[in-house]
């Protein structure tokens, strides 16, 4: 959750997208939001994909944190 967060912070600022904190961000978020932007359209300019990322993420960590409980 934590790196999609700082990736969305990122892509505010614009930051150069060869620099390696960006290429290793895109690198380790990428197989989660891709398939969520498959099944998700884009609404106009703007890319919901990584907040329904960050709480779907935070819902299986629940469920995960509740079956070990």
């Amino acid at each position: 959750m934590a790196a999609i967060f700082i990736r969305i912070i990122l892509s505010w600022v614009g930051m150069d997208p060869r620099n390696p904190v960006v290429v290793f961000l895109h690198d380790i978020t990428e197989p989660i939001l891709s398939p969520i932007r498959q099944v998700m359209p884009r609404m106009g300019m703007l890319d919901l994909s990584p907040m329904v990322a960050i709480i779907l993420l935070s819902l299986i960590a629940r469920f995960v944190t509740r079956l070990l409980t």
